[in-house]
């Protein structure tokens, strides 16, 4: 277990994993809300196609953003085109929650630079108070 945690820590630390993790749980999110109750459905787009195509495509684009950080930019343009789709083809977007968490996981993977050194943990100071200084 003590050999696990510094591996798991340089494999995240090498891929955009936030964002991709988020992008993947809108997309999954959103596939939940097709399956809700029919009272509770507020729009079945397309025939209902449609509806399950682009949830699967914000789930698969979170896999491959994990799985393949060097594709992350089109994966991640391709991420926010669909979570943003999702608002007219499945339930407004999983009731926005979805929508909001996928476009949210897209821009944190598009801003994701791999050159950047590890972060460091910070050392808080003690900072003198008015009666020390």
């Amino acid at each position: 277990m003590a050999r696990a945690r510094p591996g798991w820590r340089g494999w995240r630390g090498r891929r955009p994993f936030w964002g991709g993790l988020l992008v993947l749980l809108g997309g999954a999110e959103i596939l939940f809300t097709l399956r809700a109750p029919l009272p509770v459905v507020l729009h079945i787009g397309m025939q209902g196609l449609a509806g399950y195509l682009v949830p699967v495509v914000m789930v698969i684009c979170g896999v491959l953003i994990l799985v393949n950080p060097a594709q992350r930019l089109f994966y991640s343009i391709l991420a926010v085109l669909s979570s943003l789709a999702s608002w007219i083809t499945s339930n407004l977007g999983g009731f926005l929650i979805g929508m909001i968490i996928g476009v949210l996981g897209a821009c944190l993977t598009f801003g994701w630079l791999p050159d950047q050194p590890a972060r460091r943990r910070r050392i808080r100071r003690k900072t003198p108070g008015p009666a020390q200084a």
